[in-house]
């Protein structure tokens, strides 16, 4: 089973998609481990990335799919994908779709994390207590929430019109939420 987990950084994309990945014996695709990877690594493409980041914008399309691309047809993983954080762009949206068709795969269950710019700003600035992320700055969050909701709109509109698409409201609790997703893939 596929699964898209999308909201804004902060609602809980990648803890639900951990908690999938136990559920479904999964994969977790998430594009901002993949991205802080590279940066880790110090590569070139590492280093647009953090610049882009430390300015909130988005990576490029093309690194990002170029990135997704090698989980998608590895015949290891097929069917069994948890995308988290991605598509966050119409192109990505139909870049995946053309990608998935190729590989005779679906996506079964897209869940949006409903969460609101001022619940966001909370979590992020105790993550960056726990965690600390280099983009977990005050600045950067309201940016990047910012440019997620005007950039996902078209990504929302485009998989909300699907019969598997469902709305998760993100501001519950970890283990409400993880119920709330249980109820729609019954597994």
């Amino acid at each position: 089973m596929n699964i898209i987990i999308f909201g804004p950084p902060g609602a809980g994309k990648g803890t639900q998609s951990k908690y999938l990945i136990k559920k479904i014996n999964g994969f977790q695709i998430s594009t901002g481990e993949m991205l802080r990877d590279e940066i880790k690594r110090d590569s070139e493409v590492g280093k647009m990335i953090i610049n882009d980041m430390n300015d909130g914008k988005f990576v490029s399309d093309e690194i990002v799919n170029k990135l997704i691309k090698k989980f998608i047809f590895d015949p290891q993983k097929k069917y069994n994908l948890i995308f988290d954080g991605y598509p966050r762009s119409l192109s990505q949206a139909k870049n995946l779709d053309l990608m998935l068709n190729d590989t005779k795969q679906k996506i079964d269950f897209i869940f949006f994390l409903n969460v609101n710019k001022d619940t966001i700003i909370k979590r992020i600035e105790k993550r960056k207590s726990i965690e600390k992320r280099s983009d977990d700055e005050l600045n950067t969050i309201i940016s990047r929430y910012d440019n997620y909701m005007e950039t996902t709109r078209p990504v929302l509109d485009f998989y909300s019109k699907n019969p598997n698409f469902h709305e998760i409201d993100g501001t519950h609790e970890i283990d409400e939420i993880s119920r709330k997703i249980d109820s729609f893939i019954n597994v």
